[in-house]
């Protein structure tokens, strides 16, 4: 997923990249959860992922197998309701969503994820 600036209100928002099933899952097991919040997601359609918003600094200690976490530097992304990347959209919108989502929140979404994913797949 290509970074390119960021405005308000998470100037320097590192980005979490999944593939879009585990991605989607997640977005639906956060959105259950007791009061836990999601931020904006982007949906990049020609690498079939969604992109997390998260607070600066998680990239540095970000380690889910089967994601990455791009660190920003402060560039981030553009956060205007038109997406930054050409050949994505908003599946979350900024101004829909909280400015980012909480890292360990998200971190133990995307494991319940892939959890039912493998579940789900074994029963073929």
């Amino acid at each position: 997923m290509e970074i390119s600036r960021i405005s308000e209100p998470c100037s320097a928002c590192d980005v979490v990249t999944v593939p879009t099933r585990q991605g989607l899952e997640a977005v639906d097991i956060l959105r259950r959860g007791a009061g836990e919040a999601v931020g904006p997601v982007l949906h990049d359609d020609g690498c079939d992922t969604l992109g997390f918003l998260v607070p600066p600094g998680t990239a540095a200690a970000w380690d889910v197998p089967g994601s990455t976490c791009t660190g920003t530097d402060g560039r981030g992304l553009d956060l205007n309701p038109e997406p930054p990347v050409e050949g994505s959209d908003w599946l979350l919108p900024p101004g829909e969503a909280d400015p980012a989502t909480d890292p360990v929140v998200l971190r133990a979404a995307l494991g319940e994820a892939a959890r039912l994913i493998e579940a789900a797949d074994n029963c073929r």
